[in-house]
């Protein structure tokens, strides 16, 4: 099952790194929530399923 991050919009691949990392700037308490994968709400997802809306519309 994937998490909430690995299907949001703002969670990008990063080449430089070499991993998936969210591209919102997270202060000091969100980036903890976040490297310890303890989010309950993100208030930053955004639904990353591009044909979302087309599979509404049928």
């Amino acid at each position: 099952m994937k998490t909430q991050c690995e299907m949001c919009a703002n969670y990008e691949y990063d080449e430089e790194y070499d991993y998936y990392t969210c591209q919102m700037n997270l202060d000091e308490d969100e980036l903890y929530r976040f490297v310890t994968n303890t989010w309950d709400n993100c208030p930053y997802y955004r639904n990353g399923d591009e044909y979302a809306v087309v599979r509404h519309q049928m």
